[in-house]
């Protein structure tokens, strides 16, 4: 079996107040997916916790400093992203997390795929701050984990709800790091316009395909095979990345774009399938958002079966 899932119970111990959104549940539905997947005969393994170099890559030393002064108390960030006093731990493993799956698609066969199921998300926190629920930029830095590692190009493709703001910004001025988001707009964080395609060195490396609210897989998914499949293709990249995040789902509270289940499995199988043609089919996803319980555990697993 080509899929590895990377997992840890310990990504329950990331407190939020009581009502957010981002809860301690959400880790229980991702331990159950895991749990399923080795009854079911696929290996799961667990995360190494990301060191501060591995953070420095895309992280300013303030930043990393800024949550690291959280430890060991509860704090706000901002109206939207808390701390406990695990967070900073707990972050650190979900970024480690992504390293792990980076380290065996790499060193596995061809066609070698991981799914990393984390909390806290991470593709809204920036280089020198946290936001939108997100501590550290989970697939940045495991993006450039890779590129340190000698992968020469490396694909991202967001396909949360909201606009993968901090991923952006990470590599917008950085032409070996391709980034993808199709997005509800305008809608949170307010980022992610079509004109936004990089700049200097990067400019043309970056590709927002902006929704309106209301849109379902169809659309999606035409937009899909006209902007990004040729896109990804031209780029050529080593390695591909997926921010997996299941907020687009019509059952969940925090959008409005109308994906279903069925819709995620076969986007995440385009995906699959361009990343066999263009970096023999080595992939990482990584998860974002997904809010409702249900939705999420069904699309997780809908992305298992054609992941295998």
């Amino acid at each position: 079996m080509p899929l590895v899932v990377v997992s840890s119970k310990r990504f329950v111990d990331h407190v939020t107040p009581a009502g957010h959104p981002e809860r301690p549940e959400r880790a229980g539905v991702l331990q159950a997916v895991a749990a399923s997947f080795k009854e079911q005969g696929g290996e799961v393994i667990d995360p190494r916790a990301a060191t501060d170099e591995d953070l420095l890559r895309v992280h300013t030393q303030e930043h990393v400093d800024a949550i690291v002064a959280t430890r060991g108390r509860a704090t706000m960030l901002d109206p939207d992203t808390f701390t406990s006093p695990d967070s900073d731990d707990i972050a650190r493993l979900a970024a480690g997390a992504v390293l792990t799956g980076v380290d065996r698609v790499l060193d596995g066969p061809a066609g070698s795929r991981a799914l990393v199921l984390v909390r806290p998300p991470g593709h809204h926190a920036e280089a020198d701050r946290a936001m939108g629920f997100c501590l550290y930029s989970n697939i940045a830095i495991g993006a450039a984990y890779a590129r340190s590692r000698g992968c020469a190009r490396v694909a991202i493709v967001d396909y949360d709800v909201h606009h993968g703001n901090g991923t952006q910004w990470i590599f917008y001025e950085d032409p070996t790091v391709l980034f993808v988001s199709s997005h509800q707009y305008p809608f949170y964080p307010g980022t992610g316009a079509a004109s936004e395609k990089g700049r200097g060195a990067g400019l043309g490396y970056t590709l927002n395909l902006p929704l309106d609210a209301g849109a379902k897989d169809d659309e999606i998914e035409r937009k899909y095979a006209e902007q990004v499949i040729p896109a990804v293709r031209a780029f050529k990249p080593n390695l591909m990345m997926i921010s997996a995040g299941f907020d687009a789902h019509e059952m969940d509270p925090l959008g409005q774009l109308r994906m279903t289940t069925e819709g995620f499995g076969r986007l995440t199988k385009t995906l699959i399938d361009l990343a066999n043609e263009v970096c023999s089919g080595r992939v990482v996803l990584v998860t974002e958002g997904g809010y409702d319980l249900k939705a999420l555990s069904d699309s997780l697993k809908a992305v298992i079966d054609v992941c295998r």
